[in-house]
């Protein structure tokens, strides 16, 4: 299994996934700062992964603290939260470690220094272990949609390298797989940044899964020809009635699915619902550099000077998604109901 990320010797490490397909790289962070940029960077990515990077960032933050009571450490942590916070909007596992850490915190704040200290690091060991745990039952959960001889279409990735080492969509693939069952992967490329190209695909042949690359406006092709019978994604945030951010281009993906009858799935942590939300509008959507379309990987494509629109996500309404897979259950419509009943 992938180790994504992980605290080791006081730091921060994690695979550059930049790097990747070409290179398996690891950095370490010694510094929350310096750990932020690599989150913008999207070094690290995938929103359970970025739940972590949260969690180790505050660490960072304290680990070093010569505070001398409550309210100076605080001080020292809520700054690496509040700095960390503004890596990325859309992610939700990054708030939701975030706001773990700070109440881990707040109902510490009668021990010293050192066992304040001692119990972050447990709350960011326990954060890493139930990611992994989390990810297994979503995978087996999961699993049970999948067929031998299954065809499936995926988006982006949503595999070990965007967890602490399993996978969410791609949790269930590696799943089926291990079962016995006969899949077949289709990957789209996933522009701008082609993380289906290099990372899925990546993943997926080093389970020995077979694995078809193509590129995003292939899809509807793909499935008015019958190569794919399903549709399994990941997600970023999920409002309280069912409405998912995931990767731009998963709204297009959805809408083609329904008309060529094909199912579609969505598959993440119940650490992915924000009940806070009604409804998909809500949802802060990150707006990334225009460069990452004119100049992908450094090589200039279109003209100078062109303009450029570029969100990193997109928002599919619930009415397109036939179930939500998580680690306590398959969520089925309506999801303002069953996904409450999820988050008990």
């Amino acid at each position: 299994m992938l180790k994504t990320i992980s605290w080791e010797k006081g730091k921060v490490r994690l695979i550059d996934q930049t790097q990747l397909p070409l290179k398996l790289i690891y950095k370490s962070y010694g510094n929350y700062r310096e750990l932020a940029k690599a989150i913008k960077k999207m070094e690290v990515r995938g929103a359970p992964a970025l739940g972590i990077a949260g969690a180790l960032g505050v660490l960072l933050g304290i680990q070093n603290s010569r505070a001398r009571d409550y309210k100076e450490f605080s001080r020292e942590a809520e700054k690496a939260i509040a700095f960390l916070s503004r890596s990325r909007p859309t992610a939700v596992n990054l708030f939701w470690a975030l706001e773990r850490m700070r109440g881990n915190l707040r109902k510490n704040r009668g021990k010293s220094i050192p066992g304040m200290k001692k119990a972050l690091f447990s709350e960011a060991r326990e954060i890493i272990a139930e990611d992994d745990k989390a990810n297994r039952k979503m995978g087996a959960a999961g699993a049970r949609l999948i067929k031998n001889g299954d065809s499936i279409l995926t988006h982006c990735n949503a595999g070990g390298l965007a967890t602490g080492g399993f996978g969410t969509a791609l949790g269930v693939f590696f799943t089926a797989h291990k079962q016995g069952k006969r899949i077949r992967v289709y990957a789209e490329e996933t522009r701008p940044l082609c993380q289906g190209a290099r990372l899925t695909s990546w993943e997926l042949m080093r389970a020995g899964i077979e694995t078809v690359l193509i590129c995003d406006n292939m899809a509807g092709e793909v499935m008015k020809e019958g190569r794919v019978n399903k549709v399994l994604v990941g997600a970023d945030r999920i409002a309280a009635n069912g409405d998912t951010a995931n990767k731009i281009g998963t709204y297009g993906l959805a809408i083609l699915a329904r008309e060529h009858k094909i199912p579609f799935y969505v598959a993440c942590p119940t650490s992915t619902l924000d009940l806070n939300l009604k409804k998909g509008e809500e949802i802060p959507i990150e707006q990334r550099s225009g460069r990452e379309v004119s100049e992908p990987f450094g090589k200039r494509i279109a003209p100078k000077g062109i303009k450029v629109f570029n969100p990193a996500f997109d928002v599919t309404p619930a009415k397109y998604i036939t179930a939500i897979i998580t680690e306590k259950g398959i969520a089925l419509p309506p999801y303002r109901i069953t996904l409450k009943k999820l988050r008990r």
